[in-house]
């Protein structure tokens, strides 16, 4: 992956700035964004300011982001290689609390972000004949918990895992390949967004009896952007969470 060009949405806190970092030791031309100016900022600079690396501020609900983050890869490392469509919210509500509002919320940046931004790139990875567009989803998109009503986000999460395969299926013989890594509970500051103090108390859900680290969702987000015979697929880091329960 050195000097491949890689945008990273969401890519202040959490998984998404564990990716920036992750490409950009590995000699990636980084375009990193977030909605959150003060955190992308703050982002950059902790992680040294590297000249391989820029970013945009902007929500990419919004067509004018989806559109500059497309064109700043383009002028400033004339290519975009890889897109990770990261960027997102969740939240948990019930289902008969939900609004139209609510469900819009969740589709205007998990779904219509990832859809759009994957839209943006696309003509750029069809004139190099090449790329590669991994989203981020989640495991609960298969394997749903009692306890956590969340049918709004997952909904529009369960859209990212459908758009995968097709976008796969239309356009693998353009050598563009399209995945998604579903991740399972991963210590970040989604869980305290989510009211929860503390991270570790769900380490049951996994068979492997721990919570994931940022790191291991950047290794696998890594690994699609390279492997160059996987598409459509959904990779599960979850430990085992799908797979069986702990009694």
């Amino acid at each position: 992956m050195k000097n491949k060009t890689v945008i990273i949405t969401g890519a202040s806190t959490g998984i998404g700035k564990e990716i920036a970092k992750h490409f950009i030791a590995r000699g990636s031309n980084v375009v990193m964004n977030s909605s959150n100016q003060e955190n992308l900022e703050m982002a950059y600079e902790e992680l040294g300011s590297p000249s391989n690396a820029v970013y945009l501020v902007g929500d990419i609900s919004k067509n004018q982001t989806r559109i500059k983050l497309a064109n700043l890869a383009i002028e400033k490392f004339n290519a975009i290689d890889v897109l990770i469509n990261n960027a997102g919210v969740f939240s948990s509500k019930p289902f008969l609390d939900v609004e139209e509002k609510d469900l819009d919320y969740y589709l205007n940046i998990n779904l219509k972000g990832t859809y759009f931004t994957s839209q943006a790139v696309m003509p750029q990875m069809l004139k190099q004949k090449s790329g590669s567009i991994i989203n981020i989803g989640t495991v609960l998109v298969e394997h749903a918990i009692d306890g956590f009503p969340a049918s709004a986000p997952i909904t529009s999460k369960g859209a990212i895992h459908s758009l995968t395969r097709q976008l796969a299926a239309e356009f693998g013989k353009h050598n563009i390949r399209i995945n998604t890594v579903a991740a399972g509970i991963i210590r970040s500051p989604l869980q305290k967004k989510l009211g929860i103090e503390n991270a570790d108390s769900l380490a049951g859900l996994h068979l492997l009896n721990r919570i994931g680290e940022v790191n291991e969702i950047a290794e696998a987000v890594y690994y699609l952007a390279t492997a160059n015979f996987v598409t459509g697929e959904t990779i599960n880091i979850a430990g085992g969470h799908t797979v069986g329960h702990a009694i």
